[in-house]
């Protein structure tokens, strides 16, 4: 059977009774099911525009939807030849917009301020190009190749107890012959191969390996590879290891999207048949895509290259790998390792020289993976007296609570919810997606903000948090998510699902649809803050804290660099606290892995941070319940926990603000 996709006017092959999400994951598209395909977010909407399947109506569906001829994708199975219609708010960019920043100026640290974060490291990359020159053999001097090799390397650079990768045998005698037996090296340092990495090693110390051969001096071109494994987003960077600094970065939505929106419907999907080998080639894909980017954008040669470094959460770090995560999401919530070996970046299928080896970030237990100590070690904490409370905001969200003598640290899933999954019209930061949004104080008019000012087609998770605070503080929501049906307002309606907020009308939008939020929208955005704001109260009351204890509290994370911090505090995000002490520093986890590559000290010292870390399983935290009940509000159900924020919400529920008067007088 043929299934024609439209408007991108693909043709694919599939079979009766295939699920019609897998047929278009397979023609390369990426289409948003962040519920990995369960049928409940709603969010692979399609229409038929020829043929048959057999569906049922989708939960976030309306009778008149199927009517029409609009489907789920993933509740669809294929009974004749297709032809199939993807609007655009189904489907996911594959280029990440980065939006522009909006915390006040001092909160986001400057390159200067970050790179003294972590200070006094020695500059040497793990993988080092060594020029030597050579004496030709002579009937006097008839050693083999290596052991020539070996002890000009000795001799130059004192290296000692070099090991040797099989594949540069291959070629070292025709190379070694090309210019006059002046070649250039290429060493890297890591572990013994019987080292399982359960001790720390004296820092910097790792054995010497010889990975590659070059004829002549190929020092001045000496590149490496830095990349954050997001459970959405994948960030890449090409480094220059000669000058120790990034000439380019390139973010991209991890193909593994489609599969699932969050590491539970990744992990379910890894064991269904073939699922693994799917999940590890969507981020393989991923990553190759982003590696052409940066060739083509830097003039860098792909042989030039030596090196890769990544950092992600268990899970992410699983997949990429090509390991069972299977036993991660079940008690006791074990992984397959929390350090790994090298291994070889043609093995996994990226499209690099067979020389090169990625280095994978070590992660702290199931759920606190290598992002997080990645971006520990950027930020320095463990080399610092200040009490700091780092936190990684996303689908996965992860807290560290310490400083140089002891660290805390705990994940909880906050769900897609901030990234614009499990909302009707959430979309990821694309162009298009409202991040910006207020009532005009004089008119009552609904405003808003796209992302490249483009016609609007869903709301992105930053977005949803604007929208949410400022309809807090106008007394458009109560504390519990409800709308307030007693303001007369144009934006305010029955929807098929209950009360909404029209945040865009048809007229201006790009998918031809009123883009809406409702009463449930506004739950699943309370579920996830609720579980972020309780995962750090409980790390603070484990070591006996409260907010106004900390010296800083670090903002990291793609989504987190883009929060408003005092709508974050409006909605209960983020603990009401002394704004001065809050800090952004981007993408943490991309920054360790860039100075992991700098670095062999830092290497050493990641694996250090990793044990350093003492782990708290919230699933098995009655605190961390009690606090996750009592922040299932807007901002809290404790007043003194937010001393700066009731006095606004008051303030709306009073009618003080112009525009809620101005709306109850048309009512009245």
């Amino acid at each position: 059977m043929k299934v024609r996709i439209l408007p991108d006017n693909i043709t694919v092959d599939a079979q009766a009774g295939e699920q019609l999400l897998e047929v278009i994951s397979r023609a390369g598209l990426l289409i948003d099911a962040s519920c990995g395909g369960a049928g409940v977010c709603g969010q692979c909407r399609i229409k038929i525009e020829k043929g048959e399947v057999s569906s049922e109506l989708g939960i976030q569906q309306s009778e008149d939807e199927y009517k029409q001829g609009w489907r789920q994708a993933c509740l669809s199975r294929i009974k004749t030849d297709l032809e199939i219609f993807i609007p655009e708010d189904s489907r996911v960019e594959r280029e990440f917009v980065e939006q522009k920043h909006l915390a006040p100026k001092g909160q986001f640290l400057t390159e200067e301020e970050i790179a003294n974060l972590n200070p006094d490291w020695k500059k040497e990359p793990p993988v080092q190009k060594l020029y030597v020159e050579l004496p030709p053999p002579k009937m006097d001097d008839n050693r083999s190749d290596l052991q020539r090799l070996v002890r000009g390397l000795r001799q130059r650079y004192g290296l000692r107890r070099v090991s040797v990768d099989f594949p540069v045998l291959k070629r070292l005698a025709r190379v070694l012959r090309e210019n006059d037996f002046k070649v250039t090296a290429t060493v890297v340092r890591t572990r013994g191969e019987d080292d399982t990495g359960d001790k720390d090693l004296q820092r910097g110390a790792r054995k010497p390996k010889l990975i590659c051969i070059e004829s002549g001096d190929t020092r001045a071109r000496h590149f490496s590879l830095a990349f954050d494994i997001g459970t959405t987003t994948v960030s890449g960077q090409l480094l220059d290891l000669n000058h120790y600094r990034s000439l380019a970065t390139i973010n991209q939505f991890n193909g593994q999207i489609r599969f699932g929106a969050d590491v539970i419907n990744r992990i379910l999907y890894a064991n269904k048949p073939g699922g693994m080998a799917q999940l590890q080639k969507a981020v393989v894909d991923t990553i190759n895509e982003i590696i052409e980017i940066l060739l083509k954008k830097t003039g860098v040669k792909r042989n030039e290259i030596s090196h890769i470094t990544a950092a992600g959460n268990t899970t992410m770090a699983h997949l990429l790998l090509g390991l069972n995560p299977k036993w991660i999401r079940l008690y006791p919530y074990v992984p397959v390792a929390n350090i790994f070996p090298p291994v070889r970046a043609q093995e996994l299928k990226i499209n690099l020289e067979e020389w090169v080896h990625l280095y994978m970030m070590p992660c702290v237990s199931s759920y606190v993976g290598g992002d997080i100590v990645s971006g520990v070690m950027a930020a320095g904490i463990y080399k610092r007296p200040e009490l700091t409370l780092y936190i990684d905001i996303g689908t996965n969200g992860e807290i560290v609570l310490g400083n140089q003598e002891w660290m805390l640290t705990a994940s909880c899933s906050a769900g897609p919810a901030f990234e614009g999954g499990g909302i009707k019209y959430g979309t990821h930061a694309a162009p298009g997606a409202i991040e910006r949004f207020s009532l005009d104080p004089k008119t009552c008019q609904a405003r808003y903000q796209t992302i490249q000012h483009a016609p609007a087609r869903g709301i992105c998770g930053s977005g949803i948090i604007n929208i949410t605070a400022e309809l807090l503080r106008l007394g458009f929501l109560d504390q519990n998510g409800k709308i307030n049906l007693n303001i007369k307002s144009p934006i305010i309606r029955d929807g098929p699902d209950g009360p909404e907020i029209l945040i865009a009308p048809a007229k201006e939008t790009s998918i031809g649809e009123d883009i809406t939020l409702r009463e449930m929208d506004f739950d699943n955005l309370i579920r996830a803050k609720a579980a972020m704001y309780a995962g750090f109260r409980t790390l603070l009351s484990e070591g006996g804290l409260k907010p106004e204890n900390l010296d800083m509290l670090m903002i990291a994370g793609n989504f987190g660099s883009y929060l408003d911090i005092e709508n974050a505090i409006t909605i209960g995000l983020l603990p009401d606290m002394d704004r001065n002490k809050i800090k952004f520093i981007g993408n943490g986890s991309l920054l360790g892995a860039k100075l992991v590559s700098f670095s062999n000290e830092l290497l050493d010292d990641s694996e250090k941070i990793a044990r350093m870390m003492t782990n708290i399983e919230l699933s098995e935290n009655m605190n961390f319940m009690d606090n996750y009940i009592a922040a299932l509000f807007l901002p809290h159900t404790e007043e003194k926990l937010f001393p700066s924020v009731f006095p606004k919400i008051q303030q709306g529920r009073s009618g003080e603000n112009p525009c809620v008067r101005m709306l109850k007088e048309v009512k009245a």
